[in-house]
């Protein structure tokens, strides 16, 4: 028998005299946060006796960052094609995978992700299949065992992808297309779509006659996406993908909860707005590929000014690390710091349908909180350290690392 050894819960913690961004809220200066049981008991009420005590003067205390777009442990470290899970490109759509089988937990960038104050993320699967499979929301932390890393308070979610990508792995003569004919345009990628979508009705159909069809795994999960029991997560850039892909969403009555990337976003941002539709977006990385060349840093703030719920991530294992300064670059452009700082915690957790549970320092809410040296929007702090249900996932002077 296999037995695991838990970190048992410390007893409770009051962390003093920091400055507490909360994140629904003004700061909280000379502040006062008491964890219980993983969870937040308090925001500046007294300290239960025999509580631990540390001592945060000088320093802030955020709520925990939450990337919604992560590829850790699907394409961990080192780089190179036996680590390389993220696709599964043997058609364009996949929707019976799902990313979490793909999870390498032993990926070095998850300790590295902790020490940049990260606790929450999504991982994905790729952008080449229109399809590509149900997401994972993990919680960083430390296990051996991909049960205890879930963050099963998160519904379901799913990858789907327009464009370029899509185009590109399908539409050229490889092993994977030898005629080069499955998806040539944008229009082939569209009729795809709906052709998946109305099988998927039609299988509906088809399961309530006395014969049924056998279980179609792929359309079983189609089925969830139109009853909207699946967060639907889109990559795309450009506008006429976006508007392309809000044609298909209506015609078959399914909501998009997120854009991932969403370049051109600014350009339709009332459109967006009037679906009720989210932005995960870069803050300025642009023009690695056509699609991408009309993005502008401005792109967040003036999605969110229309009324878009805007988040910061990374899709990056090393811009994870720093998606505080991300968010940071957007007071350049308009942004308060309330804003940037939601960009990271509160917003994505809406995102990801978590917000009841994570993204902001509110009483009841699970003790993911990241303590900074200075201020998390500067360049020049770093995170001391970092909690996941109120307990120590990463301390940088146990880590060894100068202060």
């Amino acid at each position: 028998m296999l037995l695991l050894c838990l970190p048992a819960l410390a007893a409770d913690l009051a962390i003093l005299h920091a400055t507490v961004l909360t994140a629904a809220g003004p700061p909280i200066a000379d502040g006062t946060v008491v964890i219980h049981d993983g969870v937040i008991a308090s925001v500046g009420g007294p300290v239960p006796a025999g509580a631990e005590t540390l001592d945060a003067t000088g320093m802030y205390l955020a709520p925990g960052t939450i990337d919604p777009h992560s590829h850790m442990g699907d394409y961990s470290w080192p780089d190179g094609n036996g680590h390389s899970d993220g696709n599964e490109a043997s058609e364009p759509f996949t929707p019976r995978v799902w990313a979490g089988d793909s999870v390498n937990l032993e990926d070095p960038a998850f300790e590295l992700a902790r020490a940049g104050g990260v606790t929450t993320i999504q991982v994905l699967p790729g952008s080449a299949n229109l399809v590509g499979g149900r997401s994972a929301v993990l919680k960083l932390r430390q296990r051996r065992l991909l049960d205890q890393m879930l963050f099963k308070a998160a519904p379901p979610g799913i990858k789907m992808a327009i464009g370029e990508n899509p185009k590109r792995v399908y539409g050229a003569s490889t092993e994977l297309a030898p005629d080069g004919d499955q998806l040539q345009t944008r229009m082939g990628e569209f009729a795809a779509l709906r052709r998946e979508f109305q099988a998927a009705l039609d299988y509906r159909d088809a399961r309530k006659r006395p014969n049924p069809p056998a279980r179609d795994l792929d359309l079983d999960v189609i089925l969830d996406v139109i009853d909207d029991k699946i967060l639907v997560h889109l990559h795309c850039y450009e506008t006429n993908d976006i508007l392309g892909m809000y044609r298909i969403a209506d015609q078959y009555g399914f909501h998009i909860q997120s854009l991932q990337h969403g370049l051109e976003a600014y350009k339709v941002r009332d459109v967006i707005a009037a679906h009720g539709t989210m932005l995960a977006t870069f803050s300025d990385w642009w023009g690695f590929k056509l699609e991408a060349w009309d993005a502008i840093p401005q792109n967040a703030v003036l999605s969110s000014q229309a009324g878009v719920g805007v988040s910061m991530h990374s899709d990056s294992a090393s811009f994870v690390q720093r998606l505080n300064l991300e968010a940071a670059k957007m007071l350049r452009y308009g942004w308060t710091a309330d804003q940037a700082l939601q960009s990271i915690t509160i917003v994505p957790a809406r995102m990801l349908g978590v917000e009841a549970k994570v993204g902001s320092i509110e009483v009841g809410k699970d003790a993911d909180l990241a303590l900074y040296n200075g201020d998390p929007l500067s360049v020049y702090s770093r995170v001391q350290r970092t909690w996941i249900d109120g307990e120590v996932v990463y301390d940088r002077a146990g880590a060894g690392v100068a202060q």
